[in-house]
């Protein structure tokens, strides 16, 4: 089970090896996913909060990264966070996230990407239920459910 420590540990320190790598041309990308999806992942865009009918959706099954497929998270690991956004307590593997130190808008943050194409998927947070006491805040869209 990952801890805040381990988050900040990939963040400074190297992320774990992905099983494989999915890389394309940013013409590629936007020819492949719709507008949104495309902005949100390849362009560090976030969705309104509350925008994605998914926030109050808790089913078994497992969530993938929107544009190369990488499953991303469990959702057994699914909570209500009240966030507005998809809110998980860890990722489906170990090596299924990459960890970026993120100083934008004026916050100390670590942004989230899918760790096999790079995509931008939000946040994590040391703000999360125990055991973990993480919150991995997701954009919808930046995910698909299988």
């Amino acid at each position: 089970m990952l801890k805040w420590r381990d988050i900040l540990n990939f963040a400074n320190n190297g992320n774990p090896e992905p099983s494989h790598r999915v890389e394309k041309t940013p013409q590629q990308w936007q020819s492949e996913l719709d507008e949104e999806v495309y902005y949100i992942t390849r362009h560090k865009g976030t969705e309104r909060p509350f925008s994605s009918g998914s926030c109050s959706v808790f089913e078994s099954g497992k969530y993938a990264c929107a544009c190369c497929g990488n499953v991303l998270f469990d959702g057994d690991e699914k909570f209500e966070s009240g966030s507005g956004w998809p809110s998980f307590t860890q990722p489906a593997q170990g090596n299924a996230i990459a960890y970026i130190g993120d100083s934008s808008h004026g916050m100390q943050r670590v942004e989230i990407v899918c760790n096999v194409c790079d995509a931008h998927l939000g946040h994590v947070f040391p703000d999360g239920p125990p055991p973990s006491c993480l919150r991995y805040c997701v954009n919808a869209l930046s995910m698909k459910k299988l």
